[in-house]
């Protein structure tokens, strides 16, 4: 049985994974499913939403006094490449144009500035205006794949411990621990991304 360009995007969407990875927002499936995005597009940012869907209840239970916006922080992990729908030669090489173009895309779709900004910002984390839930979206950007990156995760960890006066070194080992755990489980996750094509 083949399987047709649209029936890829919907198992990149719909099938389980393994591990099980989250279903997206049914806001942004819905958005993937008009755009006719490429099925590996979608699957990646499965993958990244159920990181930080991992990231968002481990800082809900380790800093309940911790000011974030959870569902914000979702959004931009499932929606932070969706300019690669413009410029799908980045889903298999690098650049950078599908950073602004996701965020203007995402503008014109009647999202606002605030959550649109994930699209632009996931690649940067180092400028005055970063927010810790664009430093969420980063770490899980770059987790899912088990790839660490040294001054994203020391910021964040400032950013951890100065919201609750801990020592950063405790920070930092329970968030390594987290991190290694996530890691832990990116075989599988790279393998359901490269299951699909990029192409519809």
């Amino acid at each position: 049985m083949t399987t047709t360009p649209s029936g890829f995007l919907a198992r990149a969407l719909d099938a389980p994974g393994e591990p099980p990875l989250r279903p997206l927002p049914s806001v942004v499936a819905e958005l993937l499913l008009s755009l006719g995005a490429p099925p590996r597009l979608a699957a990646h940012l499965r993958a990244v939403h159920d990181v930080a869907a991992e990231l968002t209840n481990w800082v809900r239970i380790r800093y309940p006094a911790l000011a974030i916006d959870h569902d914000a922080v979702l959004f931009g992990a499932a929606t932070h490449d969706v300019g690669k729908t413009s410029h799908p030669e980045e889903l298999i090489g690098p650049g950078s144009a599908h950073e602004a173009a996701g965020r203007d895309l995402l503008l014109g779709h009647g999202f606002t500035p605030a959550l649109a900004r994930f699209a632009a910002t996931h690649a940067s984390w180092d400028g005055p205006a970063v927010t810790i839930e664009d430093l969420l979206v980063s770490t899980a950007d770059k987790v899912w794949k088990d790839k660490r990156v040294p001054d994203l995760e020391d910021r964040l960890v400032r950013e951890l411990a100065g919201a609750t006066g801990r020592e950063p070194w405790e920070e930092y080992l329970a968030l390594d621990d987290l991190l290694a755990r996530l890691g832990a489980d990116a075989g599988g996750r790279l393998a359901f991304q490269s299951a699909f094509p990029v192409h519809m």
